[in-house]
């Protein structure tokens, strides 16, 4: 996958602050999802409102930076699923079911994730290295006959997107996102 584009390293006080603010951050996401204000993780940080905005301007960038974890992990997925070897049409499977657990990092991940591919946001650059991954997966499937042409990475991105926003609904039951999966495949397969 694409490399995300990285800053300087700041100050040791800095960046003690920041690997902090990040770990309290993942943790208060982690149990109640990306609702948490940015004012309750920095209280959850015992820092001041100033110095978790310096770090982090918006919660958008906040999520980011706590997504460069989950993207190399996401990124050693498709390392795994290109070393099995296995036809265009099962990876391109096996990329969107990572894609799915990858956007449910965090409850509510994948609304930000949406707003993302909309507007500029400190997460669109996750957003298009992933979608550009996805392009090339499903390029590979397309080349092969299994996928419609009609269909590009980033329609692949937003169905998944949305299967897994519907998969955290408090109204999806446990075979939610198996069904809508599948619906989603039957989507991008090319009729036989």
């Amino acid at each position: 996958m694409q490399q995300l584009p990285k800053s300087p390293p700041p100050r040791r006080d800095a960046q003690h602050n920041r690997a902090h603010i990040l770990d309290v951050a993942r943790q208060a996401f982690g149990s109640d999802g990306v609702d948490v204000s940015m004012d309750a993780v920095a209280k959850l940080a015992g820092v001041g409102p100033g110095t978790l905005y310096r770090h982090f301007p918006n919660k958008d960038a906040l999520l980011a930076a706590l997504l460069v974890d989950h993207y190399e992990a996401l990124d050693r997925r498709r390392v795994e699923i290109e070393a099995q070897g296995c036809v265009p049409a099962v990876a391109l499977e096996r990329w969107i079911d990572a894609l799915g657990d990858w956007m449910q990092a965090y409850e509510g991940l994948p609304e930000p994730l949406r707003a993302a591919c909309r507007a500029e946001s400190p997460l669109t650059p996750t957003c298009h290295a992933v979608i550009a991954t996805t392009e090339r997966v499903l390029n590979a499937a397309q080349q092969e006959g299994s996928a419609r042409r009609t269909v590009t990475g980033k329609d692949i991105f937003l169905g998944a997107l949305a299967i897994a926003w519907a998969s955290g609904a408090t109204a999806a039951n446990e075979n939610t996102r198996n069904v809508l999966r599948d619906v989603l495949r039957d989507g991008w397969l090319e009729p036989k």
